[in-house]
């Protein structure tokens, strides 16, 4: 090959000290969602929205933005998970978050999210401890409109970890 030829393909690692870096993005779109709730293939989430991962420094040092100790400018919706799925009638999400709605401590979970590279290998890993769940929403009902009723639930997490 010659020095102005190099290899374009998608799963050749680059030269980083980040170990598993890739010399292309990665996709966004095929990722795989762990909350222990129901199998796998039954919870099909469709979208992810990650909350912001931030650090106050109020001179003291830095400190993570969901500290009790930061000012209460820090959106509380910025800090939390949310996870989005096609409704169809499973009531795993409801009752999860039920238990917190009544008052009872309902199992405080570690959702796992998993992107996935284009060979369906783990590129990247986030794990949110004492996953808890905030509040659950769906989307209007609308006779005008087809498309699919998406459920929506806010997680609210004490830790991340990124892998």
């Amino acid at each position: 090959m010659s020095p102005s030829k190099r290899s374009s393909s998608p799963t050749s690692a680059s030269s980083s000290s980040d170990g598993d870096a890739r010399d292309r993005p990665l996709g966004r779109s095929n990722f795989v969602v762990q909350w222990g709730g129901a199998s796998a293939a039954a919870q099909g989430f469709a979208e992810v929205v990650f909350p912001a991962f931030a650090v106050a420094d109020d001179g003291d040092g830095a400190r993570p933005v969901d500290s009790p100790t930061v000012g209460s400018g820090t959106s509380v919706a910025s800090r939390h998970l949310v996870l989005r799925r096609g409704a169809t009638g499973a009531l795993d999400l409801y009752g999860w978050w039920d238990q917190a709605r009544r008052g009872e401590a309902p199992r405080r979970r570690i959702v796992v999210v998993k992107l996935l590279a284009a060979d369906r290998s783990v590129a990247l890993t986030w794990r949110f401890r004492n996953a808890r769940p905030v509040s659950l929403a769906y989307s209007p009902l609308d006779a005008m409109q087809s498309g699919v009723l998406m459920e929506t639930i806010e997680i609210a997490f004490d830790d991340v970890e990124m892998s």
